[in-house]
This record gives C-alpha cells, sequence and structure tokens, in this order.
C-alpha cells in the first residue's frame, strides 16, 4: 500500500487523527506492506493509535 500524503483528500482536517502523522510526523510518501498495514490496523482496533485516514485523491493517482 502506498500513503501518498499530498492526494490524500482529507489531508490537513483529517492528519491530526491519523496513525500516519502521530507515528511519523508528516511524510510525503510511506510504503506499507501488508504485514506493516495489518499491524497498523490491530493497534488502531485496540485504541492505541488512531486509524489510518487516508482517502486517496483517485484524480491525482490514475
Amino acid at each position: 500500500m502506498l500513503v501518498d500524503c499530498d492526494t490524500c483528500t482529507v489531508r490537513g482536517d483529517g492528519c491530526a487523527d491519523c496513525v500516519v502523522t502521530v507515528l511519523l510526523g508528516m511524510p510525503a510518501v510511506l510504503e506499507l506492506d501488508d504485514d506493516e498495514r495489518r499491524a497498523l490496523d490491530a493497534l488502531a482496533d485496540s485504541g492505541l493509535v488512531p486509524p489510518l485516514r487516508l482517502r486517496p485523491d483517485e484524480r491525482a493517482t490514475g
């Protein structure tokens, strides 16, 4: 999974409650493999971190 904060449609409003921003600050691009995504989902489901709020802009990503 490619997380590109520059193409996220909720960037700004959603950043404060997004796991990427909470754990890493504001990276331009982050690539997560399936294991990493499952680990973040498990942490979010347990209430330890906020969920990934990424909402890609389909026009920007093709």
